[in-house]
């Protein structure tokens, strides 16, 4: 009797609460490749256990031939009916070929390939346990950091942050709390079971389902994330109820929403934005915080075309690019950025107009000679005071009455 397997067998029975006859099928599937291994034999080679003693033997079969070529197949007419004493050329039948002390290994090679597959089944278990949880948020201890991977410990699985997926600037130590996005779930390959992500742009929009009711509830949606993470992520909501302010409702009471999830990522800048079906608004709200002058789509090329004030060009660019590239990320749309050639222009018509408006509201000038005024180069009360009443009545539809009126009118407004 091998009593030595016979006791690992009960113990791990007892221990695992793993049927015998499972345990046993595992041991000759094990022990089947060890004794391929001893008795240098093809794949025609079977190990049995008896399941009352635990008495462990090999058989391998073998064909009888005239003359033997290959001992690990063949067996002479001689040697053959050594075993069956009938044997005849060609027949093939099973020898035992149990090898010395196949019996006192057989404990330790069962406890190996059990507890090996046990870990395997465990491992299969929780990582089944874990699947609902896949591209959900999941919290964890930190237990090491080895070569910027860190490992966490999630309950019963252990997990990893790989050094791309952390977000740049983060220093983790040992015991500290850490909540990550869970983006592939290990259960056949070596390694630990969870990897997760803090760099994903999936890990913000968690973030917000976590914090904002609205998007639980599904009034409010996330449509798009863009993220350079650490740096900045700009996210587009909307929302189905036009009675509700998506961007508000993220933003929440005095920002406490938002800055409770700027929080969770260590700082970085996150720009709330409504998305739009509508490309043009939908991109000028994506180049937020700048102002454009105008978008223009192009279809056939994929890009939209957008005209920038010079103090704004800087700000749609942003440092290194990052705005421009960002709100690219979000729409997926080709952006082209320019300077509004005609700013100065635009500058002037607007001072222009601003000077008109401001003269016409005076009693005694009016709407009509505002303008002329104006396009003559009397911009103001002080300019048209400067004047002689010549000057002015030389102007269009002027005259020498009316040129004292507007004198006397400009007289009294800066009086008063």
């Amino acid at each position: 009797m091998n009593s030595e397997l016979m006791v690992v067998l009960e113990y791990l029975e007892h221990e695992r609460g793993i049927d015998r006859e499972t345990l046993i099928e595992l041991v000759e599937e094990s022990l089947t490749a060890a004794a391929r291994r001893s008795v240098q034999t093809g794949d025609e080679v079977r190990v049995g256990i008896d399941r009352r003693t635990g008495d462990i033997q090999a058989w391998a079969r073998r064909r009888v031939v005239v003359e033997v070529t290959l001992p690990e197949e063949e067996l002479s007419l001689e040697d053959a009916r050594l075993h069956k004493p009938d044997a005849q050329i060609g027949d093939e039948f099973e020898i035992e070929v149990t090898p010395e002390d196949f019996g006192r290994i057989a404990a330790q090679t069962a406890k190996q390939a059990i507890m090996y597959r046990l870990r395997q089944a465990e491992k299969k278990g929780i990582c089944e346990d874990f699947q609902e949880q896949l591209h959900q948020l999941i919290t964890g201890v930190v237990r090491r950091v080895e070569r910027g991977d860190v490992y966490i410990d999630f309950s019963r699985a252990e997990g990893v942050l790989r050094y791309p997926e952390r977000i740049p600037g983060e220093d983790y130590q040992p015991g500290d709390h850490i909540t990550a996005m869970l983006t592939e779930i290990n259960a056949d390959r070596p390694g630990p079971s969870l990897y997760v992500s803090r760099a994903h742009p999936d890990m913000v929009k968690r973030l917000f389902e976590r914090e904002v009711t609205e998007i639980s509830e599904g009034l409010v949606t996330i449509e798009a994330v863009a993220r350079e993470a650490g740096y900045r992520t700009k996210v587009a909501v909307s929302s189905s109820d036009p009675r509700i302010d998506p961007v508000g409702a993220c933003v929440g009471l005095r920002g406490n929403r938002v800055k409770t999830v700027v929080r969770e990522l260590g700082g970085e800048k996150v720009d709330i934005i409504r998305w739009d079906p509508d490309v043009r608004i939908f991109v000028a709200n994506a180049l937020q915080p700048a102002k454009l002058s105008s978008v223009v789509v192009e279809k056939a090329e994929g890009c939209v075309h957008v005209v920038v004030p010079e103090d704004q060009l800087s700000l749609a660019i942003g440092r290194k690019g990052q705005n421009a590239r960002l709100a690219h990320k979000l729409t997926g749309w080709r952006i082209d950025i320019n300077k509004h050639v005609e700013e100065a222009r635009q500058q002037f018509e607007d001072k222009i107009q601003h000077a008109i408006e401001a003269l016409a509201k005076i009693e005694g000038i009016g709407e009509e000679a505002a303008p002329v005024l104006v396009r003559n180069g009397f911009l103001s009360l002080e300019g048209i005071l400067a004047a002689e009443v010549e000057d002015l009545a030389g102007l269009d539809a002027i005259g020498p009455d009316r040129a004292a009126e507007i004198l006397a009118a400009a007289r009294r407004e800066l009086e008063g």
